[in-house]
């Protein structure tokens, strides 16, 4: 089962791809990165190239299933509403293309991969370095929480990640 799951932002969209083995339950990401959009750009092309970029991910690895980090801001709204806008058109990329769709909180990510919920992101990149779930080390920090939110997904619906 191929499970994808995001990071959303405006300038830069974490993704991850995990690929289960279905004989022992066994977990890889199997591709990861970071999606940028140019600030030079208007806006709707931006969200045309992430909308463009899911879209494309969806048909080329074809997941199961499309996790996305659940938004949460207490203090910028401005980038609240850009992110939330990005998030859209990533739900709406996987629903045109009939992928389901899942939502884990940031503390929920945090609190499953380190056991506690506040963790920073260095413990969160820290953690999945270790885990080797990866063959290359990861430093941004969009990518890193795609790849916790993936593997907190696994873990919390009882799978095994290698």
């Amino acid at each position: 089962m191929i499970i994808m799951a995001i990071d959303p932002g405006l300038e830069r969209v974490g993704f991850a791809i995990i690929n289960k083995n279905t004989q022992n339950s066994v977990f890889k990401c199997i591709k990861s990165g970071v999606f940028l959009t140019s600030k030079t750009l208007i806006f709707e092309k931006r969200l045309e190239l992430i909308y463009d970029f899911i879209s494309k991910s969806i048909k080329k690895f074809k997941p199961k299933i499309l996790i996305l980090e659940r938004i949460f801001f207490n203090k910028n709204r401005k980038t609240a509403i850009a992110i939330s806008q990005s998030q859209g058109v990533i739900i709406l990329a996987a629903s045109i293309n009939k992928v389901k769709i899942e939502f884990l909180a940031p503390l929920q990510i945090k609190s499953v991969l380190t056991g506690y919920g506040n963790s920073d992101k260095k413990s969160i990149q820290k953690m999945i370095n270790l885990m080797k779930i990866t063959e290359n080390t990861i430093t941004h920090d969009d990518e890193a929480d795609a790849i916790a939110c993936g593997l907190a997904y696994c873990y919390l619906n009882n799978k095994t990640v290698q």
